[in-house]
């Protein structure tokens, strides 16, 4: 395995790096400049109001950041993949999203993370609002093409803490390293994303969200086409955020996993099944009436609407 302090490598990553820097020069001397008359208060509210994205983490990693949803409805069309949801994700929990295919699942992960806006109902969510809260897709919804090396990808991770107009922070490739390293991919930085396998590209996307440094963090099948060497190092990522008081919630489909991993499990059909401890949302009857329940002439056929 190459050694991640390899000083070839290093300084290959540091030019990625410091393209990410060259590209907002002139943008950002100019931006400097108007608000170097302000002080630093207003400097910093005037940044937030320009860049949406801006907005550095300054403090300790705040309680209560749990996501609460009221009669949550999400409907694409005439058809609702969501139907009158209501509960709450704890501050600092773990969560499995489970159900049939069809059952709503990935949809109610792009309304928790503000991606599709509800028919009915609410999400209340302190972590989104403070642009705290991280979503990563499923694999077949990103663009592999796009040409950007695993080093930027990595980066990219940190953009709260400089925005579209200030310069990339001098520590930042040393971090997308140490990223990388504990990903398990110490030798790639300089390499195109499409250019890895899938297992590698999803420890790339983790290394992101390491950068990310989120309160609450969404996955949409992390496990899926993976080997399960790969599955099982990841899901180590999963627990450990939790324990730094993170709440994680995955849409998963392996049984096996959701039982032995997670504490909390949400069974959806559409509508609410079960929700609580995964012992009891998982039983024999409850995953029976999810099946029946998107099979009824309530629902129809059950299709591919999650």
């Amino acid at each position: 395995m190459t050694n991640p302090s390899d000083p070839v490598r290093r300084r290959s990553t540091y030019d990625m790096l410091g393209l990410l820097r060259a590209a907002f020069m002139p943008l950002r001397h100019t931006f400097a400049a108007s608000l170097s008359v302000l002080g630093n208060g207003a400097q910093s509210a005037f940044a937030r109001h320009l860049d949406g994205g801006y907005d550095p983490y300054t403090g300790n990693r705040q309680a209560g950041e749990g996501i609460r949803i009221r009669n949550l409805s999400v409907r694409y069309g005439e058809r609702y993949a969501i139907e009158d949801l209501t509960g709450e994700f704890a501050p600092a929990s773990l969560t499995a999203v489970v159900g049939p295919n069809g059952a709503g699942k990935s949809s109610l992960l792009r309304a928790l993370a503000g991606v599709v806006r509800p028919a009915a109902g609410e999400v209340i969510c302190a972590a989104r609002a403070r642009h705290r809260l991280a979503f990563l897709p499923q694999q077949d919804e990103l663009d592999r093409g796009f040409p950007i090396t695993v080093a930027e990808l990595v980066a990219l991770g940190d953009w709260r803490n400089f925005g579209a107009v200030r310069e990339p922070p001098q520590q930042l490739a040393e971090r997308v390293f140490e990223a990388l390293a504990v990903v398990g991919l110490p030798s790639v930085a300089d390499r195109q994303i499409s250019e890895l396998s899938v297992g590698q590209f999803q420890r790339a996307l983790f290394a992101r969200l390491l950068l990310l440094d989120a309160d609450v963090i969404l996955l949409d099948e992390p496990f899926a086409s993976l080997d399960e060497s790969t599955s099982a190092d990841l899901l180590l990522f999963l627990r450990r955020w939790q324990q730094e008081g993170r709440t994680v919630i995955a849409v998963l489909h392996d049984l096996d996993c959701v039982r032995q991993y997670f504490p909390s499990t949400i069974l959806l059909a559409r509508s609410l099944i079960a929700w609580g401890d995964t012992s009891l949302a998982l039983s024999v009857d409850n995953l029976a009436r999810a099946q029946k329940a998107l099979v009824s002439p309530q629902h129809g056929s059950m299709g591919r609407v999650a």
